[in-house]
């Protein structure tokens, strides 16, 4: 039997369901349904949270498609979410059925964004939780995908703590997978079976991401990277071919620490071979902090019943004051383009929204006020189509993630620079000198037109 058709079955009858009174939460669902029953609980006009990292409830969103010419208005909330296809919510003939708001744009929804179908609401990802908390955006369902439960009846969000935490303790609903591929993962990340209102038993394997080997020009990124880190730093490391390529070019460190938003495959050779032994940080010292987890079955299985790894909910993990008391915190993420300035576009392309802030600027800023902390903006110096990516200003409708205010470290494939406490001639000439060389004139010449007398002047 296929996952796909395995995904709507389940072991018992089902049952009657019955919403839960929202004045008394003890009121327990504990029996299996299927998808197709346990969704027939959202009602048209309702605000409903659908977990994300790589664990998309996909078979509660599947059937929820399929009651699109029941429903209207149903405004959905997700974070980022790796599919392993395209969103089913995503048609034309549900446009009227579904509005997706997306905080992070990903490759399950990207298309529909960009189509004028969805949108996004920009909110650094660790404030999104606070939405949900303070009642800016009020929540009547939440979609999780979980764990099998240990011996006292807790089930794990597993790989996606991040907004989860949030999600179920402010909405007045909660349908659950229960499925045996997620890992169960410690910290804010369990939640009791008898608080969830609709079990549906899953065999659905969680996406995956493969860990590429980096290129030259990666590896070259990783070690100009490397070189400006101390041993016993903590670090934190975005996703993607560069963030592994650091990780490649850490193998000689020692006692580092991680408190990142992300645990990736690449992290869990360090962690094996004692680079990454957390002796160090002065935020639970001894484990690896995470809110999500993004990778391949190797990670999944490495993460499962591991209490060396703690996940916590990312209004904690990304908050600058709590990033902050990390000595020597390095925090590591990609752009998509930079101006001469310093400004740094990570989720856009001109207007066309590619991804989202997610917690650049958190660990910017954290690292910023942790002692010894730096950070660090890394990018191939041209795209793949020989673009140069170091520009005079950004695109126009380009978004700006990281200010001029905050960049530190600037790091291409031709070299690293540290734009703290420059001004903006040594920014320009400093970004220059790591620009793929072909397209250096053209940029001198377009920072002389935009700084003037001066910056042929300054030494």
């Amino acid at each position: 039997m296929t996952s796909a058709s395995r995904a709507d079955l389940s072991l018992t009858s089902p049952p009657e369901i019955s919403v839960r009174d929202s004045h008394n939460r003890a009121m327990q669902i504990n029996t299996y349904t299927t998808a197709d029953e346990a969704v027939k609980l959202i009602k048209s006009g309702d605000h409903v949270f659908v977990q994300g990292s790589s664990s998309i409830p996909e078979a509660l969103i599947a059937a929820l498609a399929r009651r699109g010419d029941e429903l209207r208005d149903v405004i959905l909330y997700n974070a980022f979410a790796l599919g392993r296809r395209v969103s089913p919510l995503c048609k034309p003939e549900l446009k009227d059925s579904f509005l997706i708001d997306s905080f992070f744009v990903s490759n399950a929804v990207r298309g529909w964004v960009n189509q004028g179908y969805a949108t996004t609401t920009p909110r650094f990802f660790g404030q999104v939780p606070q939405l949900f908390r303070e009642g800016s955006i009020h929540l009547d369902v939440a979609l999780i995908n979980c764990s099998l439960p240990d011996e006292n009846g807790f089930v794990s969000f597993g790989v996606s703590a991040d907004l989860t935490p949030a999600a179920v303790e402010c909405a007045k609903i909660i349908i659950a997978q229960i499925n045996p591929l997620m890992p169960f993962t410690y910290g804010d990340s369990v939640i009791h079976m008898s608080r969830i209102d609709a079990l549906v038993e899953v065999h659905d394997p969680l996406a995956e991401t493969p860990d590429l080997e980096p290129t030259e020009k990666e590896l070259a990124i990783g070690r100009h990277i490397a070189e400006q880190i101390p041993d016993g730093a903590t670090l934190q490391i975005g996703i993607g071919a560069i963030p592994n390529a650091v990780l490649h070019s850490l193998g000689n460190h020692r006692h580092l620490g991680l408190h990142t938003e992300a645990m990736t495959d690449g992290m869990i050779e360090l962690i094996e071979s004692g680079v990454v032994d957390n002796s160090r940080k002065q935020v639970e010292p001894g484990r690896s902090v995470a809110s999500l987890a993004l990778g391949t079955r190797r990670l999944y299985d490495f993460i499962d019943h591991n209490r060396a790894v703690l996940f916590r909910d990312i209004a904690w993990v990304n908050d600058p004051f709590v990033i902050a008391q990390n000595h020597n915190m390095a925090a590591i993420n990609s752009a998509l383009e930079i101006d001469l300035s310093g400004q740094v576009c990570a989720d856009s392309i001109g207007t066309r929204i590619y991804s989202g802030v997610g917690g650049q600027q958190d660990f910017v800023y954290g690292s910023s006020r942790s002692v010894g902390g730096q950070s660090f903006i890394a990018m191939l110096s041209t795209t793949s189509n020989g673009e140069n990516k170091i520009k005079p200003i950004l695109t126009p409708g380009a978004g700006v993630v990281t200010t001029r205010f905050q960049t530190n470290w600037v790091v291409t494939e031709h070299g690293a620079v540290n734009l703290r406490g420059r001004n903006m001639i040594d920014r320009a000439r400093l970004l220059i000198s790591i620009a793929a060389p072909e397209f250096r004139e053209e940029l001198d010449r377009a920072a002389f037109d935009m700084l003037g007398y001066a910056y042929r002047r300054w030494r």
